[in-house]
């Protein structure tokens, strides 16, 4: 059976998922993957449910709020593969003291494409004691639109994902002041699938995670700039010398899991932005290679049975071919 897998949206820090085919990581394990684009992340959702894609990629806190709402849904996430917050917020001065608490003081743009970001932020200015309402917060347009509005001067601070951070960053319109991955470990994006699913072919799905190894280990030991040439095909817009510096800055904030396997702490993490949105939230069902379901029992104290298992040599070391 050829799996179906579908995008989330098409972003950089997804890297990983798409250098999976790049270097024929699903091949290398003996399992068919068909890479489907995606017109919206909540279009793709719809086609999981619908039963239209096999799988896709998103974040776990989505999940947690399909199950808050609906207790029937079936949707299950495995497969950790970015493992922290890829946004950054960049200003126009550099600002080395910078705390979150600070955006009080800026006229600030939040991301408003996709509700994480934002959420997971707000839990981040909560935890600082600051109210999320207080501050001057633009809230509409692109992240394209408000990188252009920084450069104009007409905001302070924009909240941001590669390449759009780094483009500033080089120009020299910007400068990093929080990098969201530093908050720590957050399960922000694995794999989605329905469970039924799951249970029939989950020979396929293991082998998609052993790829899926793989290819995190391709990640961690490419430099960026081979990286932004294996996977050109996927961001035909971006820059070369862009590309490779923000995957070297992605790899340096340890965004991508060193493996596939679901830790507590990120996944913990994951569920707090979702308090003040569905206090009733569903607590977040993560499996590996085996279904693990810490809703009902915990995660064993080592996994190292979990890592056993998804163990594989390294694939080569140089991709071939494209997508």
């Amino acid at each position: 059976m050829a799996i179906r897998l579908s995008e989330n949206f098409r972003a950089l820090f997804y890297a990983p998922f798409y250098a999976a085919h790049a270097i024929g990581a699903y091949q290398a394990e003996g399992v068919e993957v068909e890479l489907l684009s995606s017109p919206d992340p909540a279009r793709t959702a719809a086609a999981l449910r619908n039963g239209e894609v096999d799988a896709m990629w998103g974040g776990p806190l989505r999940v947690m709020l399909t199950h808050a709402s609906d207790p029937a849904a079936d949707s299950v996430c495995f497969c950790d593969v970015i493992a922290r917050d890829p946004f950054f917020i960049v200003g126009r001065e550099p600002w080395p003291e910078f705390r979150v608490a600070d955006l009080t003081e800026v006229r600030f743009a939040s991301v408003a494409e996709v509700p994480t970001p934002w959420l997971c932020l707000q839990d981040d200015l909560r935890r600082a004691g600051v109210d999320p309402a207080a501050l001057h917060r633009v809230s509409g347009p692109s992240m394209a639109d408000n990188a252009a509005a920084l450069r104009a001067g007409s905001l302070d601070a924009v909240q941001l994902f590669q390449p759009y951070a780094e483009e500033l960053i080089a120009s020299g319109a910007a400068h990093v002041w929080y990098a969201a991955a530093d908050r720590g470990l957050t399960a922000y994006t694995t794999l989605v699938m329905r469970r039924p699913l799951l249970q029939s072919h989950r020979d396929e799905f293991l082998r998609m995670t052993r790829a899926m190894a793989s290819t995190l280990r391709w990640i961690a030991a490419t430099p960026g700039v081979d990286i932004a040439d294996a996977l050109t095909d996927f961001f035909p817009a971006v820059a070369p010398e862009i590309f490779a510096a923000a995957i070297d800055r992605y790899r340096a904030l340890k965004l991508f899991a060193p493996d596939p396997v679901l830790r507590r702490e990120g996944s913990t993490d994951c569920r707090r932005p979702c308090v003040p949105v569905a206090p009733s939230i569903v607590p977040f069902r993560s499996i590996t290679a085996l279904i693990l379901h810490w809703r009902r029992r915990p995660l064993p104290r080592s996994l190292s049975g979990d890592r056993q298992l998804l163990q594989r040599p390294p694939i080569r070391e140089r991709h071939q071919g494209g997508c």
